[in-house]
């Protein structure tokens, strides 16, 4: 039964791959006792007591994501916190799609439908700020503002301008995802 354990969860961990399952790669590696390969997408390597399932080369890179909003993809690094890591886990699931409004001229903010682990530190934010708000509200954020803020990440070389025209005025269907959407 312990030795299942490993199984279930890299199961679990991958039941959104595309191309060849992860399902038959575990199984095919249980079988031959031995690694292979995941038709681009995984590979599985039993180790002692474990399956070790992982990511070939070309799929989805686990410290970026990406925003799409009003056309417009952008991509950002996570935070270095336990908060982005559920942000992260929670995406790994599947794109999650928010409807945003604008709040004091200076973030947009959606509900995230779940409460996330906060880790709030004294900050000031600056435009592509990605901000977990009160554990279950995401931010993203356009111009400054100073506050007990928790960092979910930071959207790369971006302007405020550039935000203001992807976001828009006024309500914003924003999609955050790991894969990148164009």
């Amino acid at each position: 039964m312990i030795r299942l354990i490993p199984i279930i969860l890299a199961g679990l961990l991958c039941i959104s791959c595309v191309g060849r399952d992860a399902d038959s790669i575990i199984s095919e590696a249980i079988d031959n006792e031995s690694q292979v390969e995941g038709a681009g997408d995984y590979t599985a390597d039993i180790t002692d007591e474990n399956i070790v399932v992982t990511e070939n080369e070309e799929d989805v890179e686990m410290s970026v994501f990406y925003i799409e909003a009003g056309g417009t993809v952008f991509t950002a690094d996570f935070a270095d916190n336990t908060s982005a890591d559920a942000f992260r886990e929670l995406l790994v699931l599947g794109d999650l799609t928010i409807e945003m409004s604008d709040y004091g001229n200076f973030e947009k903010v959606g509900g995230i439908g779940e409460s996330l682990p906060q880790n709030n530190e004294s900050i000031t934010t600056e435009p592509g700020d990605i901000i977990l708000y009160q554990g279950n509200s995401i931010t993203i954020y356009y111009d400054t503002n100073s506050w007990s803020f928790t960092r979910l990440g930071k959207i790369n070389d971006v302007t405020r301008d550039e935000l203001l025209d992807a976001l828009g005025d006024g309500d914003v269907t924003v999609t955050f995802s790991l894969t990148d959407p164009r």
